[in-house]
Formats: C-alpha cells, sequence, structure tokens
C-alpha cells in the first residue's frame, strides 16, 4: 500500500511529462493572474493533484471519495486576442484510491484581461468557465463559475485575487450560488524562482456568506519555476474548516507547445 501511495504521488508531478514524448479534490488548483497566450497561440497546461490524506466521507450516493485520488486535468489554451482567450479542460481524468481509471467530463472557459498601460503594474480581469462532470464528481452534473481576477506587481512580490462564484445549470440538487475566495501571495528569489503561498477560502452560499467555519479550506505553500521552456508550479497543501482533503500536493506544468513557447 506504501509503494502504491508513492507511486501515484509520483504520477501526480510525473504523468504530464510522460503523457506529452476550492471543492474537495477539484480538477485544477490554481489562482488566476495576468498570464495570456499571445494571438493564435496554442497552450497546454496539465493540472495535477493527490490527496494524501483526509476523512473518507461522501456527501451523496455514489460520489467519490477524494482520499488518494489522483487527478490529471489537460488544460488547452488558445489566444484570440491581447486581451480574449479560450480554454478547454479535457477530458477531466482521476484515477481513485483502487487504481481505477475514469474519463469524468470536459468543461470549457473564456479568460478577459483589461488592456492595461505601459508601466501599469495591476491587472484586472474575468474568467467565465461551463462544463459537464460525471456523477460521481458532482451530483449535478452541468455548473459554471464566474471569477473576478485581480493582482499587483511591487518588484519581485506578486499578489492575486480571485472572487469565484460557483453555480449549478442543471441537475437533480440544485442550490444558491456559492463565493470562494483564492489569493496568491509570492516573492521571487530570481527570475525563474518564486516561494509563495496560496490560499482557497470558502466564504459560503451567497445568501449567508462569511460562514468560514462552516466551508472548505485550503492553504498551499508553493514554488513557481521553470526548467527550460517548462513552467511548473509546485504545492504541498492542508485542508481544515470542513474540508475532507487534510494534506494534498499539486502540480500545474506548463508544456511548451505553442508558438514563441
Amino acid at each position: 500500500m506504501i509503494v502504491k501511495r508513492l507511486a501515484l504521488i509520483a504520477a501526480a508531478i510525473a504523468a504530464p511529462l510522460v503523457a506529452t514524448p476550492a471543492l474537495a479534490g477539484p480538477e485544477e488548483v490554481q489562482v488566476y493572474m495576468d498570464e495570456m497566450g499571445a494571438p493564435g497561440e496554442i497552450g497546454l497546461d496539465v493540472h495535477t493533484n493527490y490527496v494524501l490524506s483526509g476523512e473518507p466521507t461522501t456527501d451523496y450516493p455514489g460520489e467519490q471519495q477524494s482520499r488518494h485520488r489522483l487527478r490529471i486535468t489537460p488544460e488547452f489554451a488558445l489566444g484570440l486576442s491581447r486581451n480574449v482567450e479560450l480554454g478547454a479542460y479535457l477530458p477531466l481524468t482521476t484515477i481513485d484510491g483502487q487504481g481505477h481509471i475514469g474519463i469524468d467530463g470536459v468543461k470549457f472557459r473564456v479568460k478577459y484581461i483589461a488592456p492595461r498601460s505601459e508601466g501599469q503594474k495591476w491587472f484586472v480581469g474575468a474568467n467565465f468557465e461551463i462544463g459537464r462532470v460525471d456523477h460521481k464528481l458532482d451530483i449535478n452534473p452541468y455548473n459554471a463559475e464566474l471569477k473576478g481576477i485581480a493582482g499587483v506587481r511591487f518588484g519581485r512580490l506578486t499578489a492575486a485575487i480571485n472572487a469565484n462564484v460557483d453555480f449549478t445549470i442543471s441537475g437533480p440538487a440544485p442550490g444558491p450560488a456559492s463565493l470562494e475566495i483564492a489569493t496568491k501571495l509570492d516573492y521571487a528569489l530570481s527570475p525563474k524562482f518564486a516561494l509563495g503561498v496560496e490560499n482557497y477560502t470558502g466564504a459560503g452560499e451567497f445568501r449567508a456568506l462569511g460562514r468560514f467555519g462552516g466551508s472548505e479550506q485550503t492553504s498551499y505553500v508553493t514554488i513557481d519555476t521553470s526548467v527550460g521552456r517548462w513552467d511548473l508550479n509546485l504545492g504541498i497543501g492542508r485542508g481544515y474548516g470542513t474540508n475532507p482533503d487534510k494534506w494534498i500536493v499539486k502540480a500545474v506544468i506548463g508544456v511548451p507547445i505553442g508558438r514563441g513557447r
């Protein structure tokens, strides 16, 4: 069992490399900033995370436990203009604690970053995402998210915040929209290496905002670096509040497939 868990952890980091010759255990653990592909450029980020430990709980019949689950999600992007980018998460893939592989859905997004003047240190934008996922990941198959994006850079320090509004499009258990606040603070030790902290804090349903003790929360210590033309965001996180995931490792790997990469 120990060997199997170590293999899955290694796969969370290595699987995207082999493939190319804040809800519990989400498909994407990332704070959005102002990165955009150039017009016509195709990009690929591979999101992976593995739940090292946590509570073996489920919220509805047929839900997959997140404990000891590996998620692998390729995210393809296409730059439409200097300020607009399209993206597709496909396929959403899971490997559960017993080693069963699932192809569990697809999501699409459009991202906008407002034009900036020369020398402007701050940025704002938005991202809209919609998709369908398998029943074992969400009781409601069709869901969407509207993400507000803001950030600022001061020398080696970067700070960013996302306000994530999640809502159900259709499904057997619709509910009110909810809010999650995601933040990132990092410090660049060199042009290609930064240490940081990411926090994902559920603020609750809009009809009862601010009940942080009754929501899922996760904090990560992260490294942002690059190896050749490959970009890496690596982190280890701790879940608290109502989050059943206690320790999580994650990686976002930028694969150099587009023009100019």
